[in-house]
């Protein structure tokens, strides 16, 4: 091969080389992403800036955005305002289903964040007496569906009942102040009910909480899913500074949800777990008691396929691809 040809070919594989570079290096600009005092793993995140120093070696912004409840995080990526958001599985499932272009990426808790809960003089011991009562719920959140899994549990349905549609503090209050008879709790409201209201829970049922899940916005994971990897590692890094620092992350459950640390304590040790983070298998067990309740109280439309979206909702993982090293 002449000497001309060599280093002709030389060249051209530097090009290539620094063509492929290039676009490994190709990431977004900036990545939005919710907290929410519902997802602890995210405020340690926040408090921390181990994203911001991550992402930030390659110009990457972090913006972070409030989600009061799970609708507002479905809402936030539906919109196009957030690239990941932080919902309960069901939420993510109902999302998914009614076309929301999102999928589950992570399992950031497996809480029992909601029951039911009623004043601390109510009459009510059962759920099968909340016939013809008012409750407060936030639909499309899991204490809404936690609420319609504990009716059809009890012979009941959602006509059987008024639903009084609330954001969570919102339902609180309206509780507390005798508005409604009883109200489908979120922690670390419901946590704070109970301490300091002397509220009851009046049905608790773990296995109808559908899990703490991070979702991303199907186009943002479909181009940039290095960066979704890097933002995984730090959640993983989260999850596993709480299991360390119980005390420490108590505290800041605290400052950031404004609530008293004893309210916190309640909601993060003693009802929140931290499991691996990419199995999924537990989290699409739950939801599959879910499908039909959204067709039964037609919560989607008459042509939807929950089941379809179920299969669809989780994130494909051939040979790993968007797992952190080192993770399972």
């Amino acid at each position: 091969m002449s000497r001309r040809r060599l280093l002709l070919l030389a060249a051209l594989a530097l090009v290539s080389l620094g063509t492929t570079a290039r676009a490994a290096e190709a990431g977004p600009t900036e990545v939005r992403l919710d907290w929410a005092t519902y997802n602890p793993s995210s405020l340690v995140l926040k408090r921390f800036g181990w994203l911001e120093e991550d992402l930030g070696k390659d110009g990457i912004k972090v913006t972070w955005l409030y989600s009061a409840g799970s609708n507002k995080a479905n809402e936030a990526i539906s919109s196009g305002s957030a690239d990941l958001a932080s919902t309960a599985g069901a939420a993510a499932l109902l999302a998914r289903t009614n076309g929301v272009p999102l999928k589950t990426v992570y399992v950031f808790s497996k809480p029992e964040w909601t029951a039911l809960v009623v004043p601390k003089d109510s009459p009510l011991t059962s759920v099968a007496q909340l016939k013809g009562k008012k409750i407060a719920a936030t639909r499309g959140t899991d204490p809404f569906f936690f609420l319609l899994r504990a009716l059809k549990e009890a012979g009941l349905k959602q006509s059987d009942v008024e639903i009084v549609n609330l954001q969570h503090s919102d339902g609180r209050l309206a509780l507390e102040r005798g508005n409604v008879d009883a109200w489908a709790g979120l922690d670390p409201h419901m946590a704070a009910a109970e301490l300091r209201s002397g509220a009851r829970l009046l049905h608790r049922n773990i296995d109808f909480n559908t899990y703490g899940t991070l979702n991303a916005r199907e186009d943002f994971l479909q181009k940039y899913p290095a960066t979704v990897r890097r933002v995984l590692a730090q959640y993983s890094r989260a999850a596993d500074w709480i299991r360390k620092h119980p005390d420490e992350a108590v505290a800041l459950l605290a400052e950031a949800g404004k609530i008293d640390v004893d309210v916190a304590r309640r909601q993060l040790l003693e009802r929140t777990q931290f499991p691996d983070g990419y199995d999924f298998k537990p989290v699409s067990v739950a939801l599959q008691t879910v499908v039909p309740i959204l067709l039964s109280e037609k919560l989607v439309a008459s042509d939807a396929d929950p089941s379809k979206a179920l299969s669809e909702l989780f994130l494909e993982r051939p040979s790993g691809t968007f797992l952190p090293v080192g993770s399972r």
